[in-house]
């Protein structure tokens, strides 16, 4: 059969399920589940190279946050004064400001324009905050280019992992939700590499800024080539077009098994849309907090958020420059670099084991590790002889220094591979009818608490001594660890229409414990009938 053909017979059939999906429930099947069949079949290559395209938008947010580090070192008066602490707490707190502001701008659009509006108006940000950035001769100036990426970087972290979550077979979304964080590390190397190689170019800072123009043009060239996922097809009754894209991620799919997963989504989309009933945003925003099962979503959602970014690592990733050169290296910048490539490297392993060995467990073996590590600086920062401005009374590099450095690398390792990497992959808790506002909220809590860190992460460590920043970092890992213990559920190879009944039971630890262990029968009975 040929292409053109077989995407016609999807386009017929698919117009019956849009017919039968909307009828009365008594001729809906008793258990839609059984509709999901196509989930059991290879995937292709498609899904993946969308899901590595709308990546690209991940590397504009780890590019953007990135930068800042080693453009904080090379200022100097560039902008008509050396910048004090406060200052630049300013322009780098100014980009989670913005970036919480364009993820609620992205959350209440999401839905009615799609998901690929948001991609688009982010890479526009992205290039004119770039071009402010680079041209700036102001601290004004400069603060509102980092405010206009700011607007960017949220749009993009609030809707590439939402939109990636919906073109992904259940069995590797996991893994092509870690495609985006991998690219978000892998900006964040990226950068700190630029500001290595331009530490010594005169005004070099204004490349490293503007060359975050680039991947913004890339995606928004690629974009085009790029489904609107199935899910926002059936919610706009676009049917016909969403066979056509499940037939592409489901290559090996008969044409039964498209009809039949059609039918499953729009049985959840109806439901979805009778729980709307045409009200308004505010409305649906408030389902997230009135309905328990949603409130549970929320919380373990956005809390392993909220641990995620106060827990240390954006103090690393904004001022891993400024500390290295506070604890004695000549070549701050260059250390950082190691940082952000040991961050890089461990998200890939995240990549290769998360939907093998799911989401709750590698939590668990990994956030007592940053804990651990981090109270191991914060002791080794008592041996560095600091000034309360942040001045070395000695300009030696001694033991405690390279203890601090391999605490911060080991502290690295099990964040990436852990809580870095998870907490974007949450957003496959909340179900249909509040996905997108409940995605904003996670990421709304992302940039909150990244803005309790960016602008007081300095002021902390004068007050407090850099021990006394350390350890209290530690000490919000080790209280996430034992929430996660309690409320976060193993949701691996669930479709995100059956996520929803985990939350049903409580924070669903347990139920969500034993139908992994009946999901398990099933495929090992499978295999001994096959």
């Amino acid at each position: 059969m040929s292409s053109a053909s077989k995407d016609k017979d999807l386009q017929a059939q698919s117009l019956h399920v849009e017919k039968v999906s909307t009828t009365s429930s008594e001729r809906q099947p008793e258990h839609p589940d059984d509709l999901d069949g196509i989930e059991n079949t290879q995937s292709g290559k498609y899904s993946w190279l969308v899901a590595i395209t709308a990546g690209v938008g991940g590397l504009l947010f780890g590019y953007d946050t990135g930068i800042i580090s080693a453009v904080l070192v090379y200022l100097d008066g560039d902008l008509g004064k050396v910048l004090n602490s406060s200052e630049k707490e300013l322009i780098t707190s100014i980009t989670s400001g913005g970036a919480f502001i364009g993820a609620v701008a992205a959350g209440l659009t999401a839905d009615r324009y799609g998901r690929k509006g948001a991609i688009y108006m982010g890479c526009l940000l992205f290039t004119i905050g770039a071009v402010l950035q680079a041209t700036a001769f102001s601290l004004a100036q400069m603060t509102v280019g980092r405010l206009v990426v700011g607007l960017g970087v949220g749009s993009a972290a609030m809707i590439v992992p939402l939109y990636i979550a919906e073109v992904a077979p259940a069995k590797y979304r996991g893994r092509m939700i870690g495609l985006d964080n991998m690219s978000i590390t892998g900006g964040q190397l990226i950068s700190y590499g630029i500001g290595a190689a331009l530490a010594h170019t005169n005004h070099g800072w204004r490349v490293m800024v503007g060359l975050g123009a680039v991947p913004a043009i890339i995606l928004s060239g690629l974009l085009p080539f790029c489904p609107e996922s199935p899910r926002q097809l059936i919610y706009h009754d676009k049917h016909d077009q969403a066979a056509v894209v499940i037939q592409k991620i489901f290559p090996q799919g008969s044409l039964e098994q498209v009809q039949q997963k059609v039918q499953h989504i729009s049985i959840h989309v109806a439901e979805a849309k009778a729980l709307e009933g045409g009200k308004g945003r505010f409305w649906q925003l408030k389902q997230l907090y009135v309905i328990p099962g949603n409130l549970r979503a929320l919380i373990s959602a956005c809390g392993l958020m909220a641990i995620s970014q106060l827990g240390g690592f954006n103090s690393l990733m904004y001022y891993s420059s400024t500390l290295f050169a506070l604890v004695g290296f000549a070549n701050p910048v260059a250390v950082g670099t190691i940082i952000a490539a040991t961050n890089f490297f461990f998200t890939f392993v995240n990549f290769m084991v998360v939907d093998r060995f799911g989401r709750r467990r590698i939590l668990l073996c990994t956030m007592w590790g940053m804990a651990l590590f981090l109270a191991l600086a914060s002791v080794a920062f008592h041996w560095i002889p600091v000034n309360h401005d942040l001045t070395l009374q000695s300009n030696k590099i001694g033991w405690p220094a390279y203890v601090v450095l391999a605490c911060m690398i080991i502290y690295v390792g099990f964040y990436s591979t852990g809580i870095g990497n998870m907490a974007w992959v949450s957003s496959e808790f909340f179900p249909m009818e509040v996905r997108s506002l409940g995605t904003m909220m996670l990421t709304c809590s992302c940039w909150g608490s990244n803005i309790i860190v960016a602008s007081t992460f300095l002021t902390q460590m004068e007050n407090t001594t850099p021990s006394g920043a350390f350890g209290f970092y530690a000490a919000i890992c080790f209280f996430g660890w034992i929430a996660v213990y309690f409320c976060y559920p193993e949701v691996k190879g669930m479709t995100l229409e059956d996520i929803r009944e985990v939350f049903q039971h409580g924070f669903g630890v347990r139920y969500a414990r034993q139908l992994q262990k009946e999901a398990k029968m099933k495929r090992q009975m499978a295999n001994i009938t096959a």
